[in-house]
């Protein structure tokens, strides 16, 4: 007997809004059986997983203990503006001069994850 992962749960203040921004993140639809007042909303990204989103009362306070590493198909730094630009802040640099490295970001309501690198910017392991 064996076990899968159902989802990844964010708790957060609204679900609606989350659920939206990380639709955007991952290019997926929200279903639109989901509404504004919902306790609880889940999308699904085209490469597998779900994620989910509950209501919560209390505010987020410290640092993750788990979280999701984005790497994109394109450049990094690309990425790391997109998401910006849908509503991510900068959390903490750790991009080094040879390219290596990644960006720790957090969402609108701060829950932290990372942009690494895409499979095109690292080095030959072949």
């Amino acid at each position: 007997m064996g076990t899968v992962i159902r989802n990844i749960a964010f708790d957060c203040a609204d679900p609606y809004e989350l659920a939206h921004f990380w639709a955007e993140v991952f290019e997926c639809p929200v279903d639109p059986g989901f509404q504004p007042d919902d306790e609880e909303v889940a999308i699904e990204p085209p490469d597998g997983g779900r994620l989910y989103f509950q209501r919560v009362p209390e505010r987020k306070s410290v640092k993750n203990r788990v979280h999701i590493c984005l790497q994109p198909d394109g450049p990094r730094d690309q990425e790391v503006e997109r998401v910006g630009a849908l509503g991510a802040a900068i959390v903490d640099d750790r991009r080094h001069p040879d390219g290596s490295g990644w960006v720790v970001m957090a969402d609108p309501e701060g829950n932290e994850f990372c942009v690494v690198r895409s499979d095109a910017e690292r080095p030959d392991t072949a």
